[in-house]
């Protein structure tokens, strides 16, 4: 049985339709591994997560972790019953109006108090010892944070051979990419580094997506960028973007090309990137 199956049953549910004792025993698992003095903050970051975050914590509350941790989560002004599953759940969390993964990330490094900041999407769920073994790298010498990969859910739309094949490409270009800039290889939804560098840079909250290469970039002055390739460090997710540009070919297709069109990155190192117009945040003016 895969690792992950359980937490389905509850995934792309929503909230009324969770069975009670489920509810009471993420919280109740995840109260136990609370620390009044953290070595780790792992940090949820929501927005209108409803029929997602319940399974997210549930694979968190399983955690086995030999090092002291806290979990905590923001919610980036919901509409939906996110911040009522943290409260059920007993996750303390934060409220951040502002929206974008910048400003969510932002706030919760802002309330972090580990010496490590592991970032969590609540639409993922994490294996036991996935809080565990990114510790471990993290506390090697020179290192300043650390990536690891992740898998999609198998379902009618993406055939489990299918997506295989694709995983296995992308991790293949994450790698040749990740020796000259490591900081296209960093994912959000895997990625931890250390909270004193981390809040030296602070995170982007002017752009729309890539917050976190963004930080990874401006970290690399600080130290080593490590990626994680073991098993128990790869976390399993829905589709997102990969589904946002319609079948799975031809997301496949989209993506080869850009990575064909740019394969010359695979060799140089970049000292400065320019933002695209249209991944910048439009403010309201007043």
């Amino acid at each position: 049985m895969t690792w992950y199956k359980k937490y389905l049953s509850v995934y792309e549910q929503p909230l009324q339709e969770a069975p009670q004792e489920i509810i009471r025993e993420i919280k109740t698992k995840i109260e136990k591994l609370q620390s009044d003095t953290p070595l780790v903050s792992v940090v949820i970051i929501a927005y209108n997560e409803e029929k997602h975050l319940l399974a997210n914590l549930w694979s968190l509350s399983d955690s086995e972790c030999q090092y002291p941790m806290e979990i905590i989560g923001v919610d980036n002004d919901s509409s939906d019953k996110t911040a009522e599953i943290f409260k059920m759940t007993g996750v303390p969390y934060y409220t951040e109006y502002e929206h974008s993964c910048g400003y969510a990330r932002r706030c919760g490094l802002n309330h972090a108090r580990g010496k490590y900041y592991i970032c969590i999407d609540s639409d993922t769920m994490y294996p036991k010892k996935y809080i565990e073994t990114l510790v471990k790298t993290l506390e090697k010498p020179d290192t300043v944070a650390v990536s690891s990969l992740w898998s999609y859910i198998p379902d009618k739309q993406h055939p489990w051979l299918a997506v295989k094949i694709y995983e296995f490409l992308r991790d293949l270009h994450l790698l040749l990419q990740s020796f000259k800039r490591p900081e296209l290889s960093v994912r959000g939804l895997v990625f931890a580094y250390r909270i004193e560098h981390g809040r030296q840079v602070g995170y982007r909250v002017e752009i729309k997506r890539g917050e976190d290469g963004s930080m990874a970039f401006a970290l690399k002055k600080y130290g080593k960028i490590r990626f994680i390739r073991s098993r128990k460090a790869r976390a399993v997710t829905g589709y997102g973007t990969v589904g946002a540009n319609g079948s799975f070919f031809n997301s496949f297709k989209i993506r080869a090309l850009k990575a064909l069109k740019n394969a010359g990155n695979l060799f140089t190192k970049k000292e400065e990137y320019k933002d695209e117009e249209s991944n910048l945040i439009d403010k309201p003016r007043h």
